[in-house]
């Protein structure tokens, strides 16, 4: 049973009385000290009063694990190290988190993107071999050779036996006619 004259007790007497005995009741004493302190530090890293809250229930259960395995001598200091670097993990833990989510989003919307550029190509694809099925077979020949195998005019007109001012006329009306054709604005 603790009494009002363990209140008078130094920090350095209950850990010597803690470490004697290993009776938790020193700490029931000594921990409510460090309370508000502790809670500024959570306050300061964390920028939150319920998760400061929590954090400092959860290095009171962590000091009375870990203490009994070392010889501590300053307790004030050594329990401000405790709450800091258990804020640190904390926000570590949560930036890697949200790290993390973010780019899972970035690359689900990067495939997404990729998919539905791709479905936009393809049907690019189909609206422009429907659209070269409106022309005559000059301008077909024409624009297929130039836009699709890289073709210059020279070698249309080589290949074709057009001359040069009638693959350019093909090529300009072909081009004019794909664009009404597909729905472009001319």
């Amino acid at each position: 049973m603790l009494t009002e004259k363990d209140n008078d007790i130094t920090d350095s007497e209950l850990l010597k009385r803690f470490y004697s005995d290993q009776s938790n009741s020193w700490l029931g004493i000594l921990l409510p000290r460090y309370t508000v302190m502790l809670l500024g530090v959570c306050m300061k890293y964390l920028k939150n009063e319920e998760d400061a809250k929590d954090c400092v229930q959860q290095v009171f259960l962590k000091v009375i694990s870990e203490l009994p395995k070392y010889k501590v001598e300053y307790f004030k200091s050594w329990i401000y190290m405790i709450a800091k670097n258990h804020c640190l993990m904390k926000l570590r833990g949560e930036k890697n988190y949200t790290l993390e989510i973010t780019e899972n989003l970035l690359q689900t919307e990067e495939v997404l993107e990729e998919k539905k550029n791709h479905l936009e190509k393809e049907q690019l694809l189909v609206t422009l071999e429907e659209a070269l099925t409106e022309l005559n077979e000059e301008q077909r020949i024409c624009v297929q050779l130039f836009y699709l195998e890289k073709k210059s005019y020279t070698e249309i007109a080589d290949i074709t036996g057009y001359t040069m001012l009638q693959v350019k006329s093909h090529l300009q009306n072909g081009k004019r006619k794909l664009k009404i054709a597909m729905g472009v604005q001319v």
